[in-house]
Protein backbone atom coordinates (compact mmCIF):
# COMPACT_ATOMS: atom_id res chain seq x y z
CA UNK A 1 0.00 0.00 0.00
CA UNK A 2 1.51 3.12 -1.18
CA UNK A 3 0.02 5.22 1.56
CA UNK A 4 1.32 3.47 4.36
CA UNK A 5 4.43 5.00 5.02
CA UNK A 6 2.84 8.29 5.39
CA UNK A 7 -0.19 6.66 7.39
CA UNK A 8 1.97 5.36 9.99
CA UNK A 9 4.01 8.38 9.88
CA UNK A 10 1.42 10.65 11.03
CA UNK A 11 0.12 8.14 13.44
CA UNK A 12 3.39 8.47 15.18
CA UNK A 13 3.33 12.08 14.98
CA UNK A 14 0.42 11.70 16.34
CA UNK A 15 0.30 9.29 18.88
CA UNK A 16 3.40 11.27 20.59
CA UNK A 17 2.10 14.97 20.93
CA UNK A 18 -1.39 13.06 22.79
CA UNK A 19 0.40 11.50 25.05
CA UNK A 20 2.22 14.87 25.91
CA UNK A 21 -1.07 17.04 25.01
CA UNK A 22 -1.86 20.11 27.66
CA UNK A 23 -4.80 18.55 28.78
CA UNK A 24 -7.08 21.91 29.04
CA UNK A 25 -6.61 25.59 29.07
CA UNK A 26 -3.40 27.73 29.02
CA UNK A 27 -2.09 31.84 29.25
CA UNK A 28 -0.74 33.81 26.34
CA UNK A 29 -1.87 32.92 22.62
CA UNK A 30 -2.63 29.48 23.57
CA UNK A 31 -5.41 30.61 25.88
CA UNK A 32 -6.67 33.16 23.11
CA UNK A 33 -6.67 30.25 20.27
CA UNK A 34 -8.39 28.08 22.63
CA UNK A 35 -11.50 30.49 22.60
CA UNK A 36 -11.25 32.48 19.33
CA UNK A 37 -11.29 29.48 17.16
CA UNK A 38 -14.33 28.04 18.83
CA UNK A 39 -15.96 31.36 18.95
CA UNK A 40 -14.93 31.79 15.27
CA UNK A 41 -13.11 35.20 16.55
CA UNK A 42 -10.59 36.79 15.08
CA UNK A 43 -7.14 36.38 16.51
CA UNK A 44 -4.22 39.15 16.89
CA UNK A 45 -1.99 40.02 13.92
CA UNK A 46 -1.96 38.68 11.48
CA UNK A 47 -5.50 37.61 12.50
CA UNK A 48 -4.89 33.87 11.07
CA UNK A 49 -8.39 33.14 9.81
CA UNK A 50 -7.68 30.22 7.90
CA UNK A 51 -6.75 28.40 11.32
CA UNK A 52 -9.60 30.21 13.13
CA UNK A 53 -11.86 28.74 10.25
CA UNK A 54 -10.48 25.67 10.56
CA UNK A 55 -10.53 25.75 14.60
CA UNK A 56 -14.47 26.26 14.37
CA UNK A 57 -14.67 23.53 12.06
CA UNK A 58 -12.33 21.41 14.91
CA UNK A 59 -14.52 22.46 18.06
CA UNK A 60 -17.25 21.25 16.70
CA UNK A 61 -16.51 17.80 14.97
CA UNK A 62 -13.83 16.88 18.11
CA UNK A 63 -16.86 17.96 20.45
CA UNK A 64 -16.89 14.00 21.96
CA UNK A 65 -13.17 14.44 23.24
CA UNK A 66 -13.05 16.87 25.40
CA UNK A 67 -13.52 20.81 25.97
CA UNK A 68 -13.46 23.11 23.85
CA UNK A 69 -9.82 24.10 24.98
CA UNK A 70 -8.87 20.42 24.93
CA UNK A 71 -10.15 20.15 21.12
CA UNK A 72 -7.75 22.81 20.32
CA UNK A 73 -4.52 21.20 21.38
CA UNK A 74 -5.82 17.93 19.40
CA UNK A 75 -6.15 19.59 16.47
CA UNK A 76 -2.67 20.22 16.87
CA UNK A 77 -1.75 17.04 17.31
CA UNK A 78 -3.79 15.76 14.48
CA UNK A 79 -2.10 18.93 12.37
CA UNK A 80 1.44 17.35 13.56
CA UNK A 81 -0.11 13.91 12.42
CA UNK A 82 -0.80 15.74 8.53
CA UNK A 83 2.59 17.57 8.54
CA UNK A 84 4.73 14.31 9.62
CA UNK A 85 2.68 12.27 6.57
CA UNK A 86 2.85 15.14 4.20
CA UNK A 87 6.96 14.73 4.58
CA UNK A 88 6.84 11.26 3.74
CA UNK A 89 5.20 11.84 0.27
CA UNK A 90 7.57 15.04 -0.44
CA UNK A 91 10.06 13.50 0.57
CA UNK A 92 9.30 10.06 -1.17
CA UNK A 93 8.39 12.19 -4.29
CA UNK A 94 12.18 13.55 -4.31
CA UNK A 95 13.58 10.30 -3.75
CA UNK A 96 11.44 7.74 -5.10
CA UNK A 97 12.18 5.71 -1.65
CA UNK A 98 9.47 5.27 0.52
CA UNK A 99 11.57 3.97 3.72
CA UNK A 100 13.90 7.00 3.16
CA UNK A 101 10.51 8.84 2.73
CA UNK A 102 9.21 7.22 5.58
CA UNK A 103 12.63 8.12 8.27
CA UNK A 104 11.76 11.68 7.03
CA UNK A 105 8.31 11.97 8.44
CA UNK A 106 9.53 9.88 11.84
CA UNK A 107 12.57 12.42 12.27
CA UNK A 108 10.19 14.85 11.89
CA UNK A 109 7.50 13.42 14.63
CA UNK A 110 10.83 13.41 17.04
CA UNK A 111 12.18 16.47 16.42
CA UNK A 112 11.65 18.36 19.41
CA UNK A 113 10.46 21.75 17.86
CA UNK A 114 7.87 20.09 15.85
CA UNK A 115 6.96 17.44 18.58
CA UNK A 116 6.22 20.57 21.31
CA UNK A 117 4.16 22.66 18.49
CA UNK A 118 1.90 19.66 18.30
CA UNK A 119 1.17 19.98 22.32
CA UNK A 120 -1.33 23.16 22.41
CA UNK A 121 -3.29 25.10 20.04
CA UNK A 122 -0.87 26.99 17.75
CA UNK A 123 -1.10 28.06 14.41
CA UNK A 124 2.30 27.12 13.89
CA UNK A 125 0.96 23.49 13.76
CA UNK A 126 -1.03 24.55 10.77
CA UNK A 127 1.79 26.01 9.38
CA UNK A 128 4.07 23.25 9.46
CA UNK A 129 1.03 21.30 7.59
CA UNK A 130 1.16 23.09 4.92
CA UNK A 131 4.97 24.14 3.89
CA UNK A 132 5.33 19.82 4.01
CA UNK A 133 2.16 19.78 1.68
CA UNK A 134 3.06 23.22 -0.45
CA UNK A 135 6.78 21.55 -1.10
CA UNK A 136 5.10 17.89 -1.78
CA UNK A 137 2.76 19.53 -4.78
CA UNK A 138 5.97 21.60 -5.82
CA UNK A 139 8.15 19.02 -6.27
CA UNK A 140 5.17 16.98 -7.97
CA UNK A 141 4.25 19.72 -10.48
CA UNK A 142 7.85 19.50 -11.29
CA UNK A 143 8.30 15.68 -11.88
CA UNK A 144 5.26 15.74 -14.05
CA UNK A 145 6.72 18.87 -16.18
CA UNK A 146 9.62 16.70 -16.75
CA UNK A 147 8.18 13.26 -18.09
CA UNK A 148 5.84 15.56 -19.88
CA UNK A 149 6.45 16.01 -23.95
CA UNK A 150 9.02 18.84 -25.12
CA UNK A 151 6.56 20.36 -26.63
CA UNK A 152 3.62 19.35 -25.00
CA UNK A 153 1.65 20.89 -22.29
CA UNK A 154 0.79 18.03 -19.55
CA UNK A 155 -2.60 19.47 -17.58
CA UNK A 156 -2.09 17.48 -15.04
CA UNK A 157 0.84 18.87 -14.49
CA UNK A 158 -0.81 22.21 -14.80
CA UNK A 159 -3.16 20.98 -12.16
CA UNK A 160 -0.59 20.66 -9.38
CA UNK A 161 0.86 23.91 -9.50
CA UNK A 162 -2.99 25.51 -9.18
CA UNK A 163 -3.56 23.09 -6.20
CA UNK A 164 -0.19 24.23 -4.61
CA UNK A 165 -1.26 27.81 -5.71
CA UNK A 166 -4.32 27.61 -3.52
CA UNK A 167 -2.56 26.03 -0.30
CA UNK A 168 -0.19 28.95 -0.63
CA UNK A 169 -3.20 31.01 -0.43
CA UNK A 170 -4.35 29.16 2.99
CA UNK A 171 -1.19 29.01 4.54
CA UNK A 172 -0.72 32.78 3.86
CA UNK A 173 -4.19 33.19 5.32
CA UNK A 174 -2.73 31.79 8.42
CA UNK A 175 0.86 33.01 8.52
CA UNK A 176 2.59 36.10 7.48
CA UNK A 177 5.56 33.81 7.50
CA UNK A 178 4.47 32.14 3.95
CA UNK A 179 5.49 35.59 2.41
CA UNK A 180 9.51 34.41 3.19
CA UNK A 181 8.52 31.30 0.82
CA UNK A 182 8.08 33.36 -2.16
CA UNK A 183 11.92 34.01 -3.97
CA UNK A 184 12.13 30.45 -3.48
CA UNK A 185 9.42 29.35 -5.40
CA UNK A 186 9.41 31.63 -7.84
CA UNK A 187 13.02 30.41 -8.80
CA UNK A 188 11.96 27.03 -8.85
CA UNK A 189 9.01 27.90 -11.00
CA UNK A 190 11.21 29.75 -12.83
CA UNK A 191 13.78 27.01 -13.35
CA UNK A 192 11.30 24.17 -13.81
CA UNK A 193 9.54 25.75 -16.71
CA UNK A 194 11.59 28.93 -17.71
CA UNK A 195 8.82 29.55 -20.68
CA UNK A 196 5.92 29.79 -18.28
CA UNK A 197 5.84 33.28 -18.04
CA UNK A 198 4.90 33.19 -21.67
CA UNK A 199 1.96 31.41 -20.64
CA UNK A 200 0.34 34.50 -19.00
CA UNK A 201 -2.86 33.30 -18.47
CA UNK A 202 -1.70 30.10 -16.53
CA UNK A 203 1.05 32.10 -14.79
CA UNK A 204 -0.85 34.74 -13.71
CA UNK A 205 -3.42 32.49 -13.25
CA UNK A 206 -1.93 31.06 -10.64
CA UNK A 207 -0.86 34.24 -9.03
CA UNK A 208 -4.42 35.43 -8.52
CA UNK A 209 -5.62 31.80 -7.55
CA UNK A 210 -3.20 32.37 -4.46
CA UNK A 211 -3.78 35.78 -3.23
CA UNK A 212 -8.14 35.36 -4.15
CA UNK A 213 -7.93 32.29 -2.06
CA UNK A 214 -5.92 34.20 0.85
CA UNK A 215 -8.28 37.24 0.15
CA UNK A 216 -11.34 34.49 0.57
CA UNK A 217 -10.07 33.71 4.00
CA UNK A 218 -9.43 37.01 5.21
CA UNK A 219 -12.55 38.13 4.41
CA UNK A 220 -13.82 36.35 7.66
CA UNK A 221 -11.98 39.40 10.15
CA UNK A 222 -14.46 42.36 8.80
CA UNK A 223 -17.43 39.69 8.62
CA UNK A 224 -17.02 38.37 12.32
CA UNK A 225 -15.85 41.89 13.47
CA UNK A 226 -18.28 43.72 11.75
CA UNK A 227 -22.42 42.98 11.45
CA UNK A 228 -22.14 39.17 12.70
CA UNK A 229 -19.43 40.19 15.52
CA UNK A 230 -17.94 37.40 17.23
CA UNK A 231 -17.90 37.91 21.15
CA UNK A 232 -13.83 38.11 20.71
CA UNK A 233 -12.00 40.19 18.29
CA UNK A 234 -8.84 41.73 18.60
CA UNK A 235 -8.25 45.44 17.13
CA UNK A 236 -10.68 46.90 14.74
CA UNK A 237 -10.35 44.66 11.76
CA UNK A 238 -13.70 45.75 10.41
CA UNK A 239 -12.52 49.29 9.07
CA UNK A 240 -10.18 49.44 6.40
CA UNK A 241 -7.26 51.03 8.70
CA UNK A 242 -8.00 48.74 11.10
CA UNK A 243 -8.05 45.39 8.45
CA UNK A 244 -4.52 46.89 7.55
CA UNK A 245 -3.33 47.18 10.85
CA UNK A 246 -4.20 43.50 11.83
CA UNK A 247 -3.50 41.68 8.30
CA UNK A 248 0.10 43.53 8.04
CA UNK A 249 0.94 43.14 12.27
CA UNK A 250 1.78 46.82 12.41
CA UNK A 251 2.17 46.97 15.80
CA UNK A 252 4.63 44.77 15.56
CA UNK A 253 6.46 46.91 12.63
CA UNK A 254 9.44 47.71 14.99
CA UNK A 255 10.75 44.12 16.09
CA UNK A 256 12.98 43.56 12.85
CA UNK A 257 16.10 44.96 15.20
CA UNK A 258 19.77 44.94 13.74
CA UNK A 259 18.90 42.72 10.30
CA UNK A 260 22.93 43.16 9.53
CA UNK A 261 24.80 42.76 12.55
CA UNK A 262 25.81 40.38 14.43
CA UNK A 263 26.16 37.68 11.76
CA UNK A 264 28.75 35.23 13.10
CA UNK A 265 26.10 35.65 16.18
CA UNK A 266 23.10 34.22 14.73
CA UNK A 267 24.98 31.53 12.14
CA UNK A 268 26.55 30.32 16.05
CA UNK A 269 23.43 30.38 17.34
CA UNK A 270 21.18 28.54 14.52
CA UNK A 271 24.01 25.74 14.80
CA UNK A 272 22.82 25.59 18.50
CA UNK A 273 19.42 24.80 17.81
CA UNK A 274 20.29 22.14 14.86
CA UNK A 275 22.58 20.37 17.35
CA UNK A 276 19.42 21.01 19.85
CA UNK A 277 16.83 19.99 17.31
CA UNK A 278 18.82 16.95 15.48
CA UNK A 279 21.51 15.39 17.50
CA UNK A 280 24.51 14.44 15.80
CA UNK A 281 22.26 14.31 12.47
CA UNK A 282 22.84 18.02 12.70
CA UNK A 283 26.77 17.60 11.67
CA UNK A 284 25.19 15.82 8.54
CA UNK A 285 22.39 18.63 7.68
CA UNK A 286 25.35 20.46 5.41
CA UNK A 287 26.55 17.38 3.66
CA UNK A 288 22.65 17.14 2.67
CA UNK A 289 22.60 20.38 1.59
CA UNK A 290 25.80 20.09 -0.63
CA UNK A 291 23.58 16.62 -1.98
CA UNK A 292 20.54 18.53 -2.81
CA UNK A 293 22.50 21.26 -4.78
CA UNK A 294 24.19 18.23 -6.88
CA UNK A 295 21.68 15.89 -7.37
CA UNK A 296 18.25 18.13 -6.80
CA UNK A 297 19.46 21.33 -7.61
CA UNK A 298 15.85 22.81 -8.48
CA UNK A 299 14.51 21.38 -5.51
CA UNK A 300 18.04 23.56 -3.53
CA UNK A 301 16.91 26.70 -5.18
CA UNK A 302 13.31 26.34 -3.57
CA UNK A 303 14.69 25.55 -0.32
CA UNK A 304 17.69 27.12 0.21
CA UNK A 305 15.93 30.53 -0.27
CA UNK A 306 13.13 29.38 2.24
CA UNK A 307 15.72 28.20 4.53
CA UNK A 308 18.04 31.38 4.38
CA UNK A 309 15.42 33.35 4.57
CA UNK A 310 13.28 32.46 7.21
CA UNK A 311 16.03 32.04 9.69
CA UNK A 312 17.56 35.46 9.00
CA UNK A 313 14.21 36.56 9.75
CA UNK A 314 14.07 34.87 13.01
CA UNK A 315 17.12 35.50 14.41
CA UNK A 316 17.00 39.56 13.01
CA UNK A 317 12.92 39.22 14.88
CA UNK A 318 12.54 40.40 18.39
CA UNK A 319 9.47 39.00 19.98
CA UNK A 320 8.38 36.15 22.11
CA UNK A 321 8.93 32.29 21.38
CA UNK A 322 10.56 32.96 17.89
CA UNK A 323 11.78 29.55 17.69
CA UNK A 324 8.34 28.29 16.42
CA UNK A 325 9.38 30.57 13.35
CA UNK A 326 12.39 27.86 12.54
CA UNK A 327 9.50 24.68 11.94
CA UNK A 328 10.10 25.71 8.29
CA UNK A 329 13.61 25.35 8.45
CA UNK A 330 13.75 22.43 10.33
CA UNK A 331 11.35 20.62 8.02
CA UNK A 332 13.71 21.66 4.72
CA UNK A 333 16.88 20.38 6.84
CA UNK A 334 15.24 16.82 7.47
CA UNK A 335 14.74 16.76 3.43
CA UNK A 336 18.29 17.26 2.85
CA UNK A 337 19.23 14.59 5.04
CA UNK A 338 17.02 12.22 3.18
CA UNK A 339 18.13 13.85 -0.27
CA UNK A 340 21.58 12.57 1.29
CA UNK A 341 20.56 9.40 2.42
CA UNK A 342 19.04 8.69 -0.75
CA UNK A 343 22.10 9.03 -2.19
CA UNK A 344 24.27 6.76 -0.20
CA UNK A 345 21.79 4.04 -1.34
CA UNK A 346 22.49 4.68 -5.00
CA UNK A 347 25.96 4.66 -4.39
CA UNK A 348 26.21 1.76 -2.40
CA UNK A 349 24.24 -0.14 -5.23
CA UNK A 350 26.68 1.01 -8.13
CA UNK A 351 29.14 0.00 -6.06
CA UNK A 352 27.70 -3.57 -5.47
CA UNK A 353 26.96 -3.39 -9.39
CA UNK A 354 30.96 -2.76 -9.90
CA UNK A 355 31.95 -5.12 -7.05
CA UNK A 356 34.17 -7.91 -8.21
CA UNK A 357 31.92 -11.34 -8.90
CA UNK A 358 32.09 -13.36 -5.88
CA UNK A 359 32.32 -10.26 -3.41
CA UNK A 360 29.75 -9.51 -0.40
CA UNK A 361 28.60 -6.53 -2.65
CA UNK A 362 28.46 -8.18 -5.80
CA UNK A 363 25.98 -10.77 -4.20
CA UNK A 364 23.97 -7.69 -3.12
CA UNK A 365 23.83 -6.70 -6.61
CA UNK A 366 23.76 -10.12 -8.50
CA UNK A 367 20.59 -12.09 -9.54
CA UNK A 368 18.52 -9.83 -10.94
CA UNK A 369 16.14 -11.68 -12.75
CA UNK A 370 14.81 -13.69 -9.78
CA UNK A 371 14.52 -10.20 -8.12
CA UNK A 372 17.13 -10.51 -5.69
CA UNK A 373 18.87 -7.01 -6.33
CA UNK A 374 15.61 -5.13 -6.08
CA UNK A 375 15.42 -7.22 -2.19
CA UNK A 376 18.99 -6.15 -1.76
CA UNK A 377 18.17 -2.74 -2.53
CA UNK A 378 15.83 -2.97 0.22
CA UNK A 379 18.08 -3.83 2.44
CA UNK A 380 20.56 -1.33 2.06
CA UNK A 381 17.62 0.97 2.10
CA UNK A 382 16.29 -0.25 5.53
CA UNK A 383 19.96 -0.21 7.13
CA UNK A 384 20.66 3.09 6.20
CA UNK A 385 17.34 4.64 7.54
CA UNK A 386 17.43 2.16 10.94
CA UNK A 387 21.25 4.06 11.28
CA UNK A 388 19.73 7.88 10.57
CA UNK A 389 16.70 6.83 12.85
CA UNK A 390 19.05 5.65 15.95
CA UNK A 391 20.02 8.93 17.34
CA UNK A 392 15.97 10.44 17.60
CA UNK A 393 15.01 6.93 18.94
CA UNK A 394 17.39 6.95 21.91
CA UNK A 395 16.59 11.12 22.28
CA UNK A 396 12.63 10.06 22.50
CA UNK A 397 12.53 9.63 25.82
CA UNK A 398 14.61 12.66 27.39
CA UNK A 399 12.19 14.55 24.26
CA UNK A 400 9.17 13.61 26.05
CA UNK A 401 9.82 14.77 29.19
CA UNK A 402 11.10 18.11 27.76
CA UNK A 403 8.12 18.77 26.10
CA UNK A 404 5.51 17.23 27.90
CA UNK A 405 2.32 19.25 28.94
CA UNK A 406 0.37 16.86 29.95
CA UNK A 407 0.11 17.72 33.64
CA UNK A 408 -0.01 21.28 32.82
CA UNK A 409 -2.93 22.74 35.22
CA UNK A 410 -1.85 26.28 35.06
CA UNK A 411 -4.83 28.04 34.00
CA UNK A 412 -7.38 26.05 35.45
CA UNK A 413 -5.90 26.16 39.02
CA UNK A 414 -5.49 30.16 38.88
CA UNK A 415 -8.55 30.55 37.46
CA UNK A 416 -10.23 28.00 40.11
CA UNK A 417 -8.12 30.17 42.79
CA UNK A 418 -8.97 33.89 41.73
CA UNK A 419 -12.60 33.84 40.20
CA UNK A 420 -14.26 33.24 43.49
CA UNK A 421 -12.57 36.50 45.12
CA UNK A 422 -13.97 38.31 42.22
CA UNK A 423 -16.66 40.65 43.10
CA UNK A 424 -19.49 40.14 40.28
CA UNK A 425 -19.10 44.08 38.84
CA UNK A 426 -15.89 44.19 38.75
CA UNK A 427 -12.89 45.34 36.78
CA UNK A 428 -9.82 43.23 36.29
CA UNK A 429 -7.00 45.75 34.45
CA UNK A 430 -5.06 42.70 32.97
CA UNK A 431 -2.19 42.29 30.38
CA UNK A 432 -2.05 39.34 27.39
CA UNK A 433 -0.93 36.35 29.09
CA UNK A 434 -3.87 36.27 31.67
CA UNK A 435 -6.45 38.19 29.85
CA UNK A 436 -6.54 35.37 27.14
CA UNK A 437 -8.00 32.57 29.93
CA UNK A 438 -10.22 35.18 31.66
CA UNK A 439 -11.87 35.90 28.17
CA UNK A 440 -12.30 31.71 28.00
CA UNK A 441 -13.57 31.64 30.98
CA UNK A 442 -15.96 34.69 30.03
CA UNK A 443 -17.01 33.99 26.66
CA UNK A 444 -16.51 29.91 26.34
CA UNK A 445 -17.31 29.16 29.83
CA UNK A 446 -19.99 31.48 30.58
CA UNK A 447 -18.43 32.30 33.93
CA UNK A 448 -18.05 36.15 35.29
CA UNK A 449 -20.31 37.08 33.27
CA UNK A 450 -20.94 41.05 34.31
CA UNK A 451 -16.99 41.65 34.80
CA UNK A 452 -15.18 43.77 32.63
CA UNK A 453 -11.67 42.48 31.50
CA UNK A 454 -10.03 45.05 30.20
CA UNK A 455 -6.62 44.38 28.58
CA UNK A 456 -4.22 46.57 26.97
CA UNK A 457 -5.46 45.98 23.77
CA UNK A 458 -8.77 46.63 25.15
CA UNK A 459 -7.29 49.99 26.53
CA UNK A 460 -6.28 50.68 22.66
CA UNK A 461 -9.29 49.75 20.95
CA UNK A 462 -11.47 51.29 23.07
CA UNK A 463 -9.82 55.06 24.00
CA UNK A 464 -10.11 53.90 27.71
CA UNK A 465 -6.49 55.78 28.03
CA UNK A 466 -3.80 54.38 30.56
CA UNK A 467 -4.26 52.20 33.03
CA UNK A 468 -4.33 54.85 35.52
CA UNK A 469 -7.44 56.44 33.98
CA UNK A 470 -9.18 52.76 34.04
CA UNK A 471 -8.47 52.96 37.38
CA UNK A 472 -9.56 56.08 38.06
CA UNK A 473 -12.71 56.28 35.63
CA UNK A 474 -13.90 52.85 38.16
CA UNK A 475 -12.57 53.68 41.57
CA UNK A 476 -15.39 54.08 43.83
CA UNK A 477 -17.82 53.19 41.42
CA UNK A 478 -16.99 49.48 41.29
CA UNK A 479 -14.15 47.15 42.27
CA UNK A 480 -11.13 47.47 40.23
CA UNK A 481 -8.28 44.73 40.47
CA UNK A 482 -4.79 45.00 39.13
CA UNK A 483 -2.95 41.79 37.19
CA UNK A 484 0.52 43.30 36.08
CA UNK A 485 3.60 42.56 35.07
CA UNK A 486 6.14 43.55 38.17
CA UNK A 487 7.53 46.58 35.83
CA UNK A 488 4.02 47.73 35.59
CA UNK A 489 3.03 47.33 39.10
CA UNK A 490 5.52 49.34 40.44
CA UNK A 491 5.09 52.83 39.68
CA UNK A 492 1.05 52.02 40.63
CA UNK A 493 2.33 51.09 43.81
CA UNK A 494 3.62 54.68 45.19
CA UNK A 495 -0.19 56.16 43.86
CA UNK A 496 -2.62 53.49 44.84
CA UNK A 497 -3.16 51.25 47.54
CA UNK A 498 -3.39 47.72 46.60
CA UNK A 499 -4.28 44.65 48.57
CA UNK A 500 -3.21 41.69 47.68
CA UNK A 501 -6.38 38.81 46.76
CA UNK A 502 -4.41 36.39 45.09
CA UNK A 503 -1.26 34.14 44.73
CA UNK A 504 -2.80 31.06 43.08
CA UNK A 505 0.11 31.83 40.64
CA UNK A 506 3.11 33.10 42.30
CA UNK A 507 4.82 35.04 39.54
CA UNK A 508 1.64 36.90 38.65
CA UNK A 509 -0.01 38.35 41.98
CA UNK A 510 -3.49 39.53 41.76
CA UNK A 511 -4.16 42.74 43.70
CA UNK A 512 -7.57 44.71 44.54
CA UNK A 513 -7.37 48.67 44.16
CA UNK A 514 -8.77 49.28 47.77
CA UNK A 515 -7.97 54.10 47.35
CA UNK A 516 -5.32 56.31 46.51
CA UNK A 517 -2.71 56.73 48.67
CA UNK A 518 -2.89 59.84 50.90
CA UNK A 519 -6.73 60.51 49.78
CA UNK A 520 -8.86 62.10 52.10
CA UNK A 521 -10.97 59.42 53.62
Amino acid sequence: MAAAPALLAGFVAFFLAWRTLLPGLYLWDTGELQAVGPLLGTGHPSGFPAWVILGWFASVVLQPFGDPAYRMNLLSAILGGVAAGSTVVLVTRLTDRRWVGLAAGLILATTPIAWQIANAADVHALHLALVAILLGLLVDWERRRTAADRDGIDHRADRSLVVAAVVFGVALANHNLTLLLIPGISLFVLAVEPGIVRRRRFFFGCIVVAFLTAAALYLELPIRAGIFRAPLVYGHPETLTGFLYVVLGAQFAGSITDPLAQVGGKVADLASVAGAQFGLLAWLVPVGLVATIARRPRYALLTVPCFAITCWFAESYTNAEIWRYLLGPALIAITWLAILAAEVVSLLEQAADRAPAGSYLWSLGASVVDGARERASIVLEVVLVAILLVPNALAIPARAVAVDRSQDLTAPTWLAGLLPKLAPNGVVISWWSYSTPLWYAQDIEGRIPGIAIVDDRTRLDEGLGSVSDVIDSNLGKRPVYLIRQPADLAPLQQVYSLTLIDSTEPLQPVYEVTGRIGAQP
